[in-house]
């Protein structure tokens, strides 16, 4: 584990948290969340994250996203040290009606991997969730951290004071792993220029059919300061394997 590197990491993404003075609070994509749409104006998000996992090479992700209105386009690249390296683009479309919001999306990466997926949330304050993904099942490093060959279902709600509280599974459909984590979700935004999101997961499944089925736990603090942001994640049994790794994000949004 390179204490130091990921020491040196942390401090820089604190020091810019702390003293950064962007412009306004803007949203982050995630299931069990509506995206505001701004048309014809262009924004960006750039994502770097360090993973320590246990009997592994320590790993660096770089994630750069740029919306134009209802349309996204993010390049990126995993690296962990000599290993394994994989560099991957897509896009992603949200299309908004009244109370029902579609959002397909497709990714190309190396190593010959295709995947894609739509997920729709349906309703106001109150809201369900249903999600299906298909991969080509060639090797990717899976950031998502759930099944991409998958089924997703879920509901929500905004009626808590400044918040949006969500629960939903994600469930392998089509390898035969029983894989199936589940989400609670948590957003509060205590003003226009904070927000505060608390993400628990359970997991239970097998890595491949001929493996013993594994059970792990989740747990994943972000905060968000104006363009600015900042995550932490635990996540035991990670991707289904025996090991547990630790994630730390930092990144803005300019």
């Amino acid at each position: 584990m390179h204490i130091t590197k990921l020491s040196c990491f942390a401090m820089v993404a604190v020091y810019a948290m702390l003293s950064g003075n962007c412009t306004s609070y803007a949203g982050t994509e995630s299931t069990g969340e509506t995206s505001t749409v701004a048309a014809d104006v262009w924004s960006y998000k750039f994502t770097p994250s360090y993973y320590v996992t246990t009997n592994t090479r320590d790993a660096i992700d770089l994630n750069l996203r740029t919306h134009y209105g209802a349309h996204a386009i993010w390049l990126g690249h995993y690296q962990r040290e000599n290993e394994f390296k994989q560099t991957r683009i897509g896009y992603e479309y949200t299309a908004q009606y009244p109370y029902i919001q579609l959002v397909p999306s497709l990714q190309l990466a190396s190593h010959d991997f295709v995947g894609g997926s739509i997920n729709a949330q349906i309703g106001d304050t109150v809201f369900v969730l249903f999600g299906y993904g298909r991969t080509n099942a060639q090797d990717y490093y899976n950031l998502n951290f759930d099944p991409n060959d998958s089924v997703t279902f879920g509901m929500g709600t905004t009626l808590l004071p400044k918040s949006t509280l969500s629960l939903f599974a994600t469930r392998d459909n089509r390898l035969n792993t029983d894989q199936t984590v589940i989400h609670t979700v948590w957003r509060m935004l205590p003003d226009d220029h904070q927000r505060w999101t608390l993400d628990v997961s359970s997991k239970y499944g097998r890595a491949t059919p001929e493996d013993e089925a594994i059970s792990g736990n989740a747990i994943s603090l972000s905060y968000d300061n104006h363009d600015l942001f900042i995550r932490l994640a635990k996540d035991w049994k990670v991707n289904f394997s025996t090991e547990d790794q630790l994630r730390f994000t930092a990144g803005l949004r300019f």
